[in-house]
This record gives structure tokens, C-alpha cells and sequence, in this order.
């Protein structure tokens, strides 16, 4: 991949602080268990001290973005729903009634609504984060999605809602999306940043029949052909993302400098890592990756990522629904490492005694 400076302006991420990690893995292993009985949960507790500095982690304020934008893909057919719906859904978010609506209530989330860039004009409503880079992305199968500075920009925008949340107190967040199209973008940002034929990466979105799916993957390669000198991340950004993709690829390097432990959604959350990753190679450290999605090219990116996933649910719904699921984990990872007796303060004989 094309080595350039780094952009400015963009947040920095400092490797994780190892500091505490005897300490949390001595607290952990001498609770009223045997030892790596809790599992997964042990490796939870020990990240989270790790990001948040302390051995008493805590879960405070979980919030969840979901930014929402249209593609100009679109007009090549790719999904089977008209580009209205990306307002639509935004409406739906906004009037509570979707599906990420409900799993945060249940979850205890702080849920925001972000207009990164939709194509159809929204009423003011309450709620709304109104800041549009554009009314949705040039068509990439003919010219860039995005110029540089218009991704540039959304990143930048994606990294001041994460400050606005850091400044209220979160210490847990998630980033979910809606755009008709975006996997189409989800797509050829991990084939050209993992270096994976597309049809490893191609889905079938929100539906696509066989025919459907078959046009779609010749669209996207004739796409990638026509961009194939285009390698540096920023650029693959620009040339095939989204405004609601790049909000998200800032609000990730953002958390991450402000020490908040980071849920990671599905498919096009995980693209928009991708982009992330590849500028602050730290940041993964910092990330949960909260289930394996049952889209295509999925369970390849998190191979990618050396991530392990929490959850498989076979969920593709998007809008950050799998990673409002592993709020509930966080928060039992934090109540083990809290209030759970040590074999001494219990009066109980450790198996090394």
C-alpha cells in the first residue's frame, strides 16, 4: 500500500498502556474461580482497565452514532431499495422505532442520529445531528466518491460528535450506519485495503437475488479497475466510501485517543475500521469486536484485523444492532472485576494454598 504523510488534523492514537496489565490479570485470577473460568469476560476486564487506566473499569454513558448518507453507486443498480430509504430509516431512528432504537432502550444507550450526508432533504426534527458534507457521494463507478478534502472533512466531523460524548461523560461507545448502497462501498474498500478478490467481498446487501448479485460484483470490479492505482487509505476512502463510512473512520481515532473502549458493528463498521486502522495501526487495541455479521467478506476483514469476535448471531442488519448487543457483556466484565470476592476476602482456600 502507497506510503504518504499522514493527514492533519486528524486525532493521534498512542499504543495502550501496559502499565497496569500485571496488576489486572493478578486481580483477575485470584477471584473465587478457577482460573480463565470466566473466559472472554477475563480478557474484557483486563482490556478496559488497560484503556481506561484503572483496575476498577467501569462502563459509563455507552453511547451509540449512527451516521447516515447516501452513494451515488446507487444508480448502477446495486440494491434492491430506492435511495429514499436512507431517509427514511433516518426518520424511523429518529422517531425510535428501529430496530437499534429498541436494543438500546434495553441496553441502557445513549443513542444519537447523524446526517452525514443524505440525498433527500430531512425535516429539522429534534435529534438530529444535522451536518450533511454533501446530499450523498458521486457515483464511484465513474469518478471518486468523495474528493480529499471532503473525506478529510468527515472524518474531522466524525471525531468532534465522539469529543461531544467524551465530554459528557461516555467511556463506551459504538458506531452504527444507514445508506442504501454501502455495502457496494463496504465492499471495494476491503478489497482494495485487505488486497482480496472482490467476489470475496460482494454480498448480497439488503437482499439481492442470484442476477442481482452477479451485476453487482461486475459493477464493483469494473470500479476497482477503473481505480487501480488508487492505494493510499485516505484516497481508497475518498474514491469509494461514504460521507457516513468516513464520519465513522475519524469517530474511531477520536475514541481512541480519549480512552474509550470501542464496540465494533458489522460489515460497513468494519470497512470503516479498515480505513481507520490502516492511518493508527494502535487503534485496535482499543476495539471490541462485538459479533461476526452474517454478510459476506465479514468473518475476511476481522481475519484481517486479528479480531475475535464476541457474538455470531448471523446479523446483517447494520446500524450498529451487534455492537448495542455487547454492552450487556461489557458491563458484566466490569461487575466481575468489581464486586466479585478474592479467595482471600471470602475466606475461601485457593488451590495453591
Amino acid at each position: 500500500m502507497t506510503s504518504l504523510p499522514r493527514p492533519t488534523g486528524l486525532p493521534e492514537v498512542p499504543p495502550l498502556d501496559q502499565t497496569l496489565r500485571a496488576e489486572l490479570q493478578h486481580i483477575i485470577d485470584t477471584k473465587t474461580k478457577p482460573p480463565g473460568s470466566l473466559g472472554r469476560l477475563e480478557a474484557l476486564a483486563r482490556q478496559m482497565g488497560l484503556i481506561q487506566r484503572t483496575t476498577h473499569p467501569t462502563v459509563q454513558r455507552p453511547a451509540m452514532i449512527v451516521f447516515a448518507g447516501d452513494h451515488g453507486i446507487a444508480a448502477e443498480g446495486v440494491s434492491p431499495y430506492p435511495q429514499a430509504v436512507t431517509a427514511q430509516m433516518a426518520a424511523n431512528f429518529l422517531a425510535g422505532g428501529a430496530a437499534i432504537n429498541a436494543l438500546s432502550r434495553v441496553a441502557g444507550i445513549e443513542l444519537e442520529v447523524v446526517n452525514a450526508g443524505i440525498a433527500t432533504p430531512l425535516p429539522s426534527t429534534n435529534g438530529l445531528v444535522d451536518i450533511p458534507i454533501a446530499g450523498g457521494t458521486r457515483n464511484f463507478a465513474r469518478e471518486p466518491a468523495m474528493t480529499d478534502a471532503q473525506a478529510l472533512a468527515a472524518m474531522q466531523a466524525g471525531a468532534e460528535r465522539v469529543r461531544h460524548h467524551a465530554a459528557l461523560g461516555t467511556n463506551v461507545i459504538g458506531f452504527g450506519e444507514m445508506g442504501i448502497a454501502n455495502t457496494s462501498a463496504a465492499a471495494c474498500l476491503m478489497s482494495r485495503l485487505c488486497n482480496v478478490p472482490v467476489d470475496e467481498c460482494v454480498g448480497r446487501g439488503t437482499g439481492l437475488d442470484n442476477a442481482g448479485l452477479a451485476k453487482k460484483r461486475n459493477v464493483l470490479a469494473a470500479a476497482l479497475a477503473r481505480h487501480i492505482s488508487v492505494t493510499n487509505p485516505l484516497e481508497v476512502l475518498a474514491t469509494f466510501g461514504g460521507f457516513e463510512i468516513a464520519m465513522m473512520a475519524g469517530a474511531y481515532l477520536a475514541a481512541a485517543e480519549a480512552r474509550m473502549t470501542i464496540l465494533v458493528d458489522g460489515f460497513i463498521a468494519t470497512s470503516a475500521l479498515l480505513v481507520a486502522d490502516a492511518l493508527a495501526p494502535n487503534l485496535r487495541e482499543y476495539c471490541v469486536f462485538a459479533h461476526a455479521s452474517n454478510e459476506a467478506g465479514h468473518r475476511r476483514m476481522l481475519d484481517h484485523l486479528g479480531a475475535q469476535p464476541l457474538l455470531s448471531l448471523d446479523l446483517r442488519l447494520g446500524e450498529g444492532t451487534g455492537a448495542a448487543l455487547a454492552v450487556p457483556l461489557l458491563r458484566a466484565a466490569t461487575a466481575f472485576i468489581n464486586e466479585m470476592a478474592s479467595f482471600d476476602s471470602a475466606g475461601v482456600e485457593n488451590r495453591d494454598a
